[in-house]
């Protein structure tokens, strides 16, 4: 797993040392070696650990203070405070010595010592483009106790110092359990705000600090302009999935993919991004101007259905390709179509294996949503794309995993023994055989991923895991794919490709874990699970809770988590962290033959009853309902 954005990266550690095979890497004595901090690392972390291993018969001191946790094979991981600036760490044992240097910056805005702005504080940065009367906000940093204003053509707007402000911790806080807000005075950070409401290009602002009968001022790198309503801007996704954001940068949240040929009108422009009308960011990389002076707006009337192989799909008829929105929940997904206004009476669902029924509304005067109720709480993926301007919906059905004929089910009347039967008592020898499963080893080729206490990299271990574990499934009958089968370079988007073209009914990211620089890596364990789209959450707390129980293992808890390995919608995708690299006793547990064997066969037990569990809550509602279904 790659460490967090502002951290150093293990990926990028250069390896210290032999690297030793699986099988031995935990018996082998080694000489001193530390694999992490690399030298001259620098970061924002207010402590740092130390990943390393020693022989076991000899004490290791770092800055002549022993480390007392150490492993049976003699790998350690202490945490160290660090102060401001430069940090230097002599690590020993006998008469080997290492010695580190550790930068830790100060991430909190300069403070200028002379009457002047902080370099790069004057806020906007970047281009700015809004409609008339929306706010716009200014700010930068100078010394305390001093007048700053800034002119936007005849206006003059006063920055204020920020007396009361709440500093939030960065999103992978919540891995080390440190998420708490933190009230701070910021008497150097003035900010100020404004409305304009003439359309007009005000070029760069100029910002005046006074203090002391002295003047300074200085001009921004973005300049203001203000969109006129009648000057209509519209683009079209260009990108095979746009990326909309909740605001204009890739620090704000993602929102539903947007298709390619989307149309929309742009309000707004930060740098490099657009906001469109429904209130979507996305960069304009991915979008390109259309000649057109219409805002991109569509009626729609009739709705009709069809099934193709394994999938519903629900046709939209529209004038022009809209932006859209999905929402999942455990048994209902709802479509939402932005600058779209209903003329619809008639909508044709036949019955469906899939679809109880489909219920819409006009939300807004240019917004449906239109919901669709299902038969069962599992759902298997769906897809959006749009065929001139018609929007299709696919919507997976769910696999045959041990589908009841009817004329069996009618031989019970009891729901327990249909089940413990069918399911729980099948003699099928490959009970997962009409099953198919995606797994994707992490990282590969340059990219090592995380790396134990040896110099180990996580590359290697997840290509063994995911190959045992595809072993053990084959065995029960399922069709596997592994994005990779070797140490290569492959990028995410062709991994998520893959799960794309293939389909899985189940696809799982394997990874071990590491750490933010100040993570406790010494008394840090446990196995992680982490998902992202509602149809994922299931086999993700399953197999995670599984995995804990049948192994002993600590829970390390699981996560919603927007990761490019468990967004793709098309199957349920979730990502396992197995364990964690850098904890000196887990990494022996990682890299022991016989409980890596161990491992696999309880992962693919586990993926064989989550299926099962899924098959008897969809027999148990087929069989209330009367439609247990034929295979």
């Amino acid at each position: 797993m790659k460490r967090f954005l502002g951290l150093a990266v293990l990926t990028n550690v250069l390896l210290v040392g032999t690297m030793i095979g699986t099988a031995l890497s935990v018996k082998a004595e080694s000489t001193l070696s530390i694999v992490y901090p690399p030298p001259k690392h620098e970061t924002i972390a207010e402590k740092i650990f130390f990943i390393g291993t020693a022989s076991p018969k000899e004490p290791v001191l770092i800055n002549g203070k022993e480390v007392k946790n150490r492993s049976a094979s003699g790998h350690f991981a202490p945490s160290l405070p660090l102060k401001i600036g430069e940090n230097i760490f002599v690590i020993r044992q006998g008469n080997k010595k290492i010695k580190l240097k550790v930068t830790r910056i100060n991430n909190q805005p300069e403070i200028p010592k002379t009457l002047t702005f902080a370099p790069g504080s004057l806020i906007p940065a970047v281009d700015l483009a809004r409609l008339p009367d929306e706010p716009i906000c200014l700010g930068a940093v100078a010394p305390p106790n001093a007048k700053v204003s800034a002119q936007i053509g005849q206006s003059k707007i006063l920055l204020m110092p920020q007396i009361e402000s709440v500093e939030l911790p960065a999103n992978s806080a919540v891995l080390t359990s440190k998420t708490g807000s933190q009230a701070q005075q910021n008497l150097c950070q003035y900010q100020g705000c404004t409305t304009l409401d003439v359309a007009d290009n005000y070029g760069k602002p100029i910002f005046t600090l006074e203090q002391n009968n002295q003047t300074v001022t200085s001009q921004s790198q973005g300049q203001i302009s203000i969109l006129s309503p009648k000057d209509i801007r519209v683009i079209e996704v260009i990108a095979d999935v746009g990326v909309a954001r909740t605001g204009a940068s890739t620090d704000y949240s993602r929102l539903t993919p947007l298709p390619k040929g989307a149309k929309a009108r742009v309000t707004g422009k930060e740098g490099e991004w657009l906001r469109l009308d429904y209130g979507a960011w996305i960069r304009a990389e991915e979008t390109k101007p259309i000649p057109e002076n219409i805002p991109p707006q569509s009626i729609i009337r009739g709705v009709t259905s069809r099934q193709v192989k394994s999938a519903t799909e629900i046709v939209f008829p529209l004038q022009v390709p809209v932006p859209i929105e999905i929402e999942q929940k455990e048994d209902t997904i709802t479509l939402s179509l932005h600058n779209t206004t209903a003329q619809t009476d008639t909508i044709r669902l036949d019955t469906d294996p899939l679809i109880k029924r489909l219920d819409w509304q006009q939300v807004s005067p240019t917004k449906i949503d239109y919901t669709f109720e299902l038969h069962h709480r599992q759902q298997w993926g769906y897809d959006l794309r749009y065929e001139g301007s018609n929007l299709i919906l696919s919507l997976r059905h769910p696999p045959e995993i041990l589908a009841v004929p009817v004329a069996e089910s009618i031989k019970y009347d009891d729901l327990d023994d249909l089940i413990e039967d069918n399911v729980i008592e099948s003699d099928n020898e490959k009970p997962l055989e009409n099953i198919k499963i995606l797994l994707d080893p992490g990282h590969g080729g340059q990219e090592n991923g995380s790396k134990g206490a040896t110099g180990y990299p996580e590359k290697k271990i997840n290509l063994i895991i995911s190959q045992l574990v595809r072993d053990e499934l084959r065995e029960l009958g399922a069709t596997v794919y592994l994005t990779r089968e070797k140490d290569l370079d492959l990028s995410l988007e062709a991994r998520v490709a893959m799960i794309d073209q293939i389909k899985p009914d189940l696809a799982i990211s394997i990874h071990y874990n590491a750490l933010p620089d100040d993570g406790d890596a010494e008394n840090t364990q446990g196995i992680s699970v982490f998902w992202y789209n509602t149809q994922a959450q299931a086999p993700a707390m399953f197999l995670h809770n599984y995995l804990i129980e049948k192994l002993n293992r600590p829970d390390a808890g699981t996560f919603w988590n927007n990761l490019a390995l468990t967004r793709p919608h098309t199957a349920p995708a979730i990502l396992l962290e197995l364990g964690f690299m850098i904890n000196p006793e887990e990494f022996e547990w990682i890299t022991n033959q016989e409980e890596q064997e161990k491992l696999a066969e309880t992962l693919a037990q586990g993926i064989k009853e989550w299926f099962f569990t899924v098959e008897s809550a969809q027999i148990k509602q087929d069989f209330l309902s009367g439609s247990v279904r034929v295979p």
